[in-house]
């Protein structure tokens, strides 16, 4: 086959409704579904060119060879869907802070899925695409597409895929994210969610309440209801994050400075701004508001943390080539 660079750019999602926890490791299959928001200001941009000069995988990030291992794994499936053994290079700029709660790996594997696929010859509709992401990183499934996007659990490679949802036209829906750390996490969302899967005593509450969240939150973008959309995402963060505490050994995410912004936030809610928070596995804040809302919110912020931390994104756009 000839060698031919495919270059695609996805862009990172937060989760509203969270997927915490795998029922297959393998397969990445998740044990409820989940619903997120692709944001337009993160996103990595990835580049594979399959070259039959290659002896083995060839992995570059923000310009640093990096081990290939999980890429040349994840290779593996494309090759095999393929019929091709060739090796590739993949060179990736990330334009998101990495392992910090902003969701990297999502965008990452969902641009290496589109590049990948592309520059070994298939040609994937989006349903495939995104169980192809998801066998990278359960989460990137959902970065194949823009705005808000539900994974649904399903029960095998097959039934495992995002698909989007309809944002009404005046569902003004803005994030402004506060970057609180950028340094690697102690705990990786791997190993926390299969710590809370085995150890917490909750865990069966939260699949339950999770099915719950999920319906109600699809019911009140349906409404155009902001109000309960921003709670039950709030909340729902808030459920994931208790889950951490109660495992064995209990871990957090928090740093001072989270809690701190939660403060803010709260408070500003309580003097009639609809805005809420929510977070990852990370310490990151990101707080959903109305586009109107911003400016205020960006202030109050910025003067706590500093205005290089603070960062608003809308609603982004599906995984692309460019």
């Amino acid at each position: 086959m000839n060698a031919t660079t495919y270059t695609a750019r996805a862009h990172t999602n937060i989760a509203l409704i969270k997927y915490w926890g795998k029922k297959n490791e393998e397969l990445i299959l998740p044990m409820n579904s989940s619903l997120s928001l692709t944001l337009d200001r993160f996103y990595t941009e990835t580049s594979v060119t399959f070259d039959e000069r290659l002896k083995e995988d060839l992995f570059l990030l923000d310009n640093s060879k990096k081990n290939s291992i999980k890429v040349s794994k994840f290779l593996d499936i494309v090759r095999q869907k393929a019929a091709i053994s060739i090796k590739a290079k993949v060179v990736s700029q990330n334009h998101v802070p990495s392992t910090a709660g902003l969701a990297s790996s999502a965008s990452a594997y969902a641009a290496l899925a589109l590049a990948a696929s592309k520059a070994a010859g298939l040609d994937l509709n989006k349903k495939e695409l995104s169980r192809l992401a998801r066998r990278g990183s359960g989460s990137a499934c959902r970065s194949i597409y823009g705005g808000l996007v539900e994974w649904q659990e399903g029960n095998d490679d097959q039934t495992s895929f995002a698909y989007p949802i309809k944002i009404p036209t005046d569902f003004e829906v803005t994030m402004v994210a506060l970057v609180i750390s950028t340094d690697y996490k102690k705990i990786s969302s791997r190993a926390g969610m299969k710590r809370v899967v085995e150890t917490s005593p909750y865990y069966s509450a939260w699949i339950q309440n999770t099915a719950e969240d999920l319906n109600n939150i699809k019911q009140a973008i349906l409404e155009r209801d902001f109000e309960t959309f921003g709670e039950i995402s709030e909340e729902n963060a808030m459920k994931m994050h208790a889950l951490n505490m109660s495992a064995h050994p209990h871990f957090s995410y928090f740093e001072p400075d989270t809690i701190k912004a939660m403060q803010i936030v709260e408070k500003l809610r309580s003097q009639g701004i609809s805005c809420y928070y929510t977070l990852d596995a990370g310490p990151n804040l990101k707080v959903i508001c109305l586009k109107k809302d911003v400016q205020v919110i960006t202030d109050f912020l910025s003067d706590s943390f500093g205005q290089e931390k603070v960062f608003v994104a809308g609603p982004g756009p599906a995984a692309h080539l460019i």
